[in-house]
């Protein structure tokens, strides 16, 4: 994993940020036209919703690194680690579709296609293995980024996910001789251990989510 790349690339745009202050103008324009299920504090939403943003692109390097710390501990990392890199290319070598996205506005878009990902291993490991792979809770958070990007080009970074994944994780995946193994390494007390060193993804972003049942 090239995490610190990733890193670097957050850095050149935050710095890009400071001069242009172009997230800071379009999340502004997205105030008004929010979901009302999301809820922002009343003293300061601008700053919230920028908070949550840099927070959501920052931690993708992070829960990279977690991913790949827990795969290896748990002798999974050769199940793990395409898909890991997968995500690192969404920032390393953007898709097509992403062509002229800049600064931190555009790594919002990068940011959502690396969690979603993450999220859609999780939802394929919940069916074949009734538990998630990375046990990250990003849903919430995707779905305030997805509101924040906007339809309908948020349905097609989706799209770019499936067909990322598209191979990867079919069911003849889970027909391996290993699964059984893996089902067990993901259930040992070490996997656990190590995923309760890395912090949640929900609950530092700040921002609350109302779904409804």
């Amino acid at each position: 994993m090239n995490t610190t790349a990733l890193r670097q690339i957050i850095d050149k745009a935050r710095q890009h940020e400071s001069t242009d202050q172009a997230l800071e103008h379009f999340l502004k324009a997205q105030l008004e036209r929010l979901h009302p299920a999301i809820h922002l504090p009343a003293d300061d939403a601008p700053g919230a919703l920028s908070s949550f943003v840099i927070t959501y692109i920052e931690e993708v390097p992070d829960v990279l690194d977690a991913a790949a710390s827990v795969a290896r501990e748990a002798g999974i990392e050769d199940a793990v680690k395409p898909v890991l890199k997968i995500a690192e290319q969404f920032f390393l070598q953007p898709p097509l579709l992403l062509d002229g996205h800049e600064g931190l506005e555009g790594l919002l878009d990068e940011a959502y296609l690396a969690h979603r990902l993450v999220e859609e291993v999780n939802d394929r490991y919940i069916t074949h293995f009734g538990q998630p792979l990375i046990p990250l809770d990003t849903t919430r958070a995707n779905l305030i980024a997805h509101q924040l990007i906007g339809e309908p080009f948020a349905n097609q970074l989706d799209e770019a996910v499936q067909h990322a994944l598209a191979g990867m994780l079919d069911e003849a995946s889970f027909e391996q001789p290993s699964v059984q193994a893996y089902r067990e390494r993901l259930a040992a007390p070490a996997t656990c251990s190590a995923w309760q060193r890395w912090p949640c993804l929900s609950r530092q972003l700040g921002l609350e989510l109302q779904l409804r049942a």
